[in-house]
Formats: structure tokens, C-alpha cells, sequence
């Protein structure tokens, strides 16, 4: 019986039914009761019009299995159907997903509370961005830089997002897009990426937030290793990415992005520059661990980020 009302999808889904079905599928009842629910969720999962169920199971569920699983679904759909979509679909999943994400990444309590759930929503609009970005979504990063500015914990999640994107573009986009669409993105993040710079440069400087600095410097992380030198070299990036290194908590972060520097072809032209960073960190190294440590005690002594 509860099969068959969750399958008849001709008027909005029994959210409480499939939150029971989904933690009987995770919970630790009889394998019978496991494989009842597994089928059932595998029919839905086939059903082509599921995912217009997708915003009224997300509203409405107290289950963060079935908030995953109903986004499993739409990101189906957004990677091999979103093309053939009516555009008021289309913009009414991008409206949607950007605004739950807004707000639940606006409240401190409520971003921590929904971590897991909010990541998923970010992978979740870099899927549409790789589709709507830039022709139908010129404004995106514009957007994005704003709202990173009207508060710390969005901010935070802004830099998530472009972290992500980058991934998607340039590690892991071969089998999913076009050579061609790969190079528009890659064109288009060349060219915005001022504001992404700028953004950058002013949590940097500005922000006492451990998590948000982390957080930009894992972004920066992302971006060194193709974006224009002049940002890297004619810039106080450098400058301030060595500021970070003595720091413990930021030590790892800032030696992957100045270990990503270090390993860039420019020639001769920012070699003065390349010298003055060199020069520095070895310094701070120095005061880090001194000459004449003992390596193998430090590391058995360390903590486990200090060995890493």
C-alpha cells in the first residue's frame, strides 16, 4: 500500500511516507524491510517525473538521507536532461537552489547544523553553472563576490562554491562537457577573475574568522596553477600568503598554495619577485624549525597537522 501511494506521482509525494521508506533503506531493521525500501526507492529514482518532486520533498523532509536522495535525482537530471528543459524549469531549479543556499549559509548556527547538506547544494549549482555559465548567466560571479560581502558565513560558502568550480573546470570536466564548453569556462573564469582576486585579498587582510580564512586560502589553492602570473607576481598576494605561513593553523593551507606558485614556468620576468618569496619563506622556516632539529622527533612529537 505504501508502495503504491509513493508511486502515483500524479499529485505531490507523501514526504513522512518516503522519510519512513529512506530510514527504513539506512536503518537497522530486518534485511526484508531493507530491500522492500531499496526497491522502492530504486522505481522512483527511474521515474522521469520524480524530480518535479524535487523542491516539495526538499521543503518539506525531516530526513537528510532524503534530502540526498531527492538531489541525486535532480542532479541527474540538471547533468543529462537540463537542455531539454522549458527555461522557466531551468531558472525556477537555479532561483530555488541559490536561494536555500543563501539562507542557510546567512545564520552561523544554521550553516554548521547543515554543513552536509549545503555542500551538496553547492555541487548541485556548479552542475547548472556548467550549463548556464556564462551566456545565460552572465551575472554569476558578479553575484557571487556580492554576496560573499554581506556576511562571513556566506562568504565562507561563496568561497566553497568557487573552489568547486574551478575543480569541476580544470580537474575533473574531461567525459562531462565539450573541449569547447572547457575552454569557454576557462575563459570565462580567466576574465572575471579580478573580483574572485580582489575578494581574495580582502578576506585576507580584513577577516579575523579562522574558518573563512582557511577556507580562502583553500580557494586560492584551486586557482594558482592557471590563473594570469600578474595576479600571483604585481600583486601583494605573495606578500600575503607568507604573512599566513608562521601560523599554525593556516601552515598547511599556505605551503600548498606557495608550493603551487613555486612550481609555475614564468622565465625570467618575475624573478626578482620569485627570489624575495623564496628568501622570506626560508626565514620563516628557519623560526619554524630551527637548524639542527631533530626531523624525526619533531614529526613524532607533532600533531597530526604539523606532520602533514
Amino acid at each position: 500500500m505504501a508502495a503504491e501511494k509513493l508511486r502515483d506521482l500524479s499529485k505531490p509525494i507523501d514526504v513522512p511516507l518516503l522519510d519512513a521508506t529512506v530510514a527504513a533503506f539506512y536503518g537497522t531493521g530486518s534485511k526484508e524491510e531493507r530491500s522492500a525500501a531499496d526497491q522502492i526507492l530504486r522505481e522512483l529514482q527511474n521515474n522521469p517525473d520524480l524530480w518535479l518532486q524535487v523542491v516539495h520533498i526538499l521543503q518539506n523532509s525531516q530526513n537528510l538521507n532524503t534530502k540526498f536522495f531527492a538531489l541525486q535525482v535532480l542532479e541527474s537530471v540538471i547533468k543529462y536532461r537540463w537542455n531539454a528543459l522549458p527555461v522557466e524549469q531551468r531558472d525556477g531549479i537555479k532561483n530555488y537552489i541559490s536561494d536555500v543556499i543563501v539562507q542557510l549559509s546567512s545564520n552561523e548556527d544554521s550553516f554548521r547544523r547543515e554543513r552536509l547538506y549545503v555542500n551538496k547544494l553547492n555541487i548541485i549549482l556548479v552542475q547548472v553553472l556548467k550549463h548556464e555559465w556564462p551566456a545565460r548567466w552572465q551575472s554569476f560571479v558578479p553575484d557571487l563576490v556580492s554576496a560573499a560581502k554581506s556576511s562571513e558565513t556566506i562568504c565562507e560558502n561563496c568561497m566553497a562554491i568557487l573552489k568547486l568550480l574551478s575543480e569541476e573546470v580544470f580537474d575533473f570536466s574531461r567525459g562531462e562537457m565539450t573541449q569547447q564548453k572547457i575552454k569557454e569556462l576557462k575563459q570565462s573564469l580567466n576574465s572575471e577573475f579580478q573580483l574572485i582576486h580582489e575578494l581574495c585579498l580582502y578576506v585576507l587582510s580584513a577577516s579575523q574568522r579562522t574558518e573563512l580564512i582557511r577556507a580562502t586560502l583553500a580557494t586560492l589553492h584551486a586557482f594558482l596553477s592557471w590563473i594570469p602570473l600578474g595576479y600571483i607576481f604585481e600583486s601583494p598576494l605573495l606578500e600575503t600568503l607568507l604573512k599566513f605561513f608562521p601560523v599554525a593553523s593556516y601552515r598547511n593551507l599556505t605551503l600548498q598554495c606557495l608550493t603551487e606558485v613555486a612550481a609555475l614556468q614564468f622565465g625570467e620576468y618575475y624573478d626578482m619577485q620569485y627570489v624575495k618569496m623564496y628568501t622570506v619563506f626560508m626565514g620563516q622556516l628557519q623560526t619554524i624549525l630551527p637548524p639542527g632539529t631533530n626531523i624525526p622527533d619533531a614529526y613524532a612529537n607533532g600533531s597530526s597537522e604539523e606532520q602533514v
